[in-house]
């Protein structure tokens, strides 16, 4: 079985095919599933966010496990396999591997470095394991990139900003020196913000406003229980304040700048809104709108009225996080060094198959030349006491005589031709490869109790 990653991003594809190839609560449930009952797919992840819709695998056949995971994102995004072919890029093998280490680090995201991707790679992990989707194999992967991304974060200076989507697209909204990230308390100094949804992007939105010195924030939301949570964290007295949906209009028009990230299938503001707010606000007054939605809450139609800035996914893929060549060479050994940890670990697991069968043989030719020898032995009056030290006797040369070669032979498996020792001794040993086989399975499915929990 090999790793498969087939996906499209924002440096793949348009923001109009992303937001429709975006998937997210039932229905990533049901992908999910859908890939995992895929005939060449044994388990499966998968990561959506705002910028990339990734399905990674354990696969059998690389054509057919890449075929169905197409099939799969062109029935659920609507997008003609044709259409959607042009926007995929596909990974397998180790190009996967490190294709994943890359993303957990932050070297793929829209902002290069943004803290949440890490985030959104454990969620997607834990999502898969609660829906019986994953296994050990890409469990440990997940658990290899999740350490990749911490130490990225930890040794390296790819994060230092604390920078996200939401403090860029600010950064746009409202120019000023320097960046959010690192000038805060200042850049929405008497300004009114409202945040429209109550997920994890907003979330951040409340928090990076606050920060930056916001002197009014309304959060407005379907279910005005989470709108409340939201903006109960903010800080001050009457600083912040909640809105219910059919307000919305209202909402829009106190404010100086609106942050939407729902996870509204269709569009939440649209141009009829904002052309009515526009026709009640003074003069000179601009509205500006950062959509960070995927798919889209405010109609592109909104980018055109005068009065009215809009800013989406398309503006935002053009910016970088300010993020220096020398951090990010740093995060691409730490992920080097990581993916060669990772390559030194697969290559001995294979070799474990091999060795345990080996041991196993000498102890069953063990057990049954002891017996014979019990027997004869028992015959001529040889005591209990005496044919136990003479079994001990007999498994301790046999387990010495083993012990170095399968030392060697896991030592040796780390190197890129260690599967060749390995093959050498189910031949010299004339190992049954039913037996071998058998081995992997048995630890292929057993549980791990190190990795519960680990997501």
């Amino acid at each position: 079985m090999s790793v498969l990653v087939v996906g499209l991003s924002h440096k793949s594809a348009p923001v109009s095919v992303l937001e429709r190839a975006a998937v997210s609560g039932d229905t990533l449930g049901k992908l999910l599933h859908d890939v995992a009952l895929l005939p060449d797919i044994a388990e499966t992840f998968v990561i959506s966010t705002c910028n990339r819709v990734e399905v990674y695998a354990e696969v059998g056949r690389f054509h057919g496990g890449v075929a169905g995971v197409c099939e799969l994102l062109s029935r659920y995004s609507g997008i003609p396999v044709q259409e959607l072919t042009s926007c995929l890029y596909v990974h397998y093998e180790d190009r996967a591997v490190q294709h994943l280490l890359a993303v957990s680090s932050g070297l793929e995201s829209m902002v290069v470095g943004e803290d949440q991707i890490l985030g959104q790679v454990r969620s997607a992990l834990k999502l898969a394991g609660d829906q019986g989707t994953l296994g050990r194999s890409l469990r440990d992967l997940g658990r290899l990139a999740l350490r990749a991304g911490k130490r990225a974060r930890a040794e390296t200076g790819i994060d230092r900003l604390g920078l996200s989507l939401v403090s860029v697209g600010i950064d746009l909204a409202v120019p000023g020196p320097g960046e959010v990230g690192k000038n805060e308390g200042t850049r929405l100094s008497g300004m009114h913000v409202l945040v429209v949804g109550a997920g994890a992007m907003s979330g951040l939105a409340v928090a990076t406003v606050a920060r930056a010195g916001a002197a009014r924030l309304t959060v407005a939301n379907r279910t005005r229980a989470k709108a409340e949570r939201l903006a109960a964290g903010v800080a001050g007295d009457g600083a912040s304040a909640v809105a219910d949906f059919a307000d919305l209009p209202a909402a829009i028009a106190a404010a100086d700048l609106v942050i939407s990230c729902t996870g509204a299938a269709n569009l939440v503001i649209t141009e009829a809104i904002v052309r009515e707010v526009l026709a009640g606000r003074r003069p000179g007054h601009k509205l500006v709108l950062l959509d960070l939605a995927m798919p889209r809450d405010v109609d592109p139609a909104v980018g055109d009225l005068p009065g009215a800035r809009l800013i989406g996914m398309d503006e935002l893929r053009g910016t970088h996080g300010g993020v220096g060549a020398d951090e990010v060479a740093a995060v691409r050994a730490i992920v080097e060094e990581e993916f060669a940890a990772y390559g030194s670990a697969a290559r001995a697991a294979r070799v474990t198959p091999t060795v345990v069968a080996l041991r196993t043989k000498a102890a069953t030719v063990v057990d049954a030349e002891l017996t014979r020898l019990a027997g004869r032995l028992t015959e001529e009056g040889v005591s209990g006491r005496a044919l136990e030290e003479i079994a001990q006797t007999v498994r301790r040369v046999v387990d010495k005589l083993l012990h170095a070669p399968t030392v060697r032979v896991k030592e040796l498996a780390s190197s890129p031709d260690g599967e060749e020792y390995a093959a050498a001794l189910r031949v010299l040993f004339d190992l049954d490869p039913r037996t071998v086989d058998a081995v992997t399975r048995a630890g292929l499915e057993s549980p791990d109790p190190d990795l519960e929990g680990s997501q």
